[in-house]
Order: C-alpha cells, then sequence, then structure tokens
C-alpha cells in the first residue's frame, strides 16, 4: 500500500475515476490528497466507518472531494 498522500489517495478512488486522476498533472493530484486528508480528518462520520472499514472511509472521502467539484 502507497505510503505518500497521492498514492494513499489514489488506491482509494475507483478504477475509473484512479484513472483520470492520475492523468491529471502532479500539482493537481497534491491538491486532491490534500482535499482528501482534509475530508478525512474534519468529519466525523468517516471516524465512525474508518473503525469499522478504513478502506471505505477513505473511498467514500476520496468520492466526496471529487463530487465537490475539487477535482
Amino acid at each position: 500500500m502507497p505510503t505518500d498522500p497521492v498514492g494513499r489517495f489514489l488506491t482509494a478512488l475507483d478504477p475509473d475515476h484512479r484513472k483520470a486522476v492520475a492523468a491529471k498533472p502532479r500539482e493537481e493530484q497534491e491538491r486532491l490528497a490534500q482535499a482528501w486528508e482534509q475530508e478525512l480528518e474534519a468529519d466525523a462520520e468517516l471516524d465512525t466507518l474508518d473503525e469499522l472499514s478504513p478502506p471505505a472511509a477513505e473511498a467514500e472521502a476520496a468520492r466526496r472531494v471529487l463530487d465537490r467539484g475539487t477535482g
């Protein structure tokens, strides 16, 4: 499993979104990964989900970041 924020973010995405984000410039990938990490830290609902399934919490946070139009 990747340890850098961009690698972790890409891993959390579904395959179609992963491919689209991977095609973006590295700077944009880093910005999205930062927004994803902030989403994981800020949302209490994700804390609960993270206790049950960390990958599900990461995937949900990634979906939220992309749905907000930050991508």
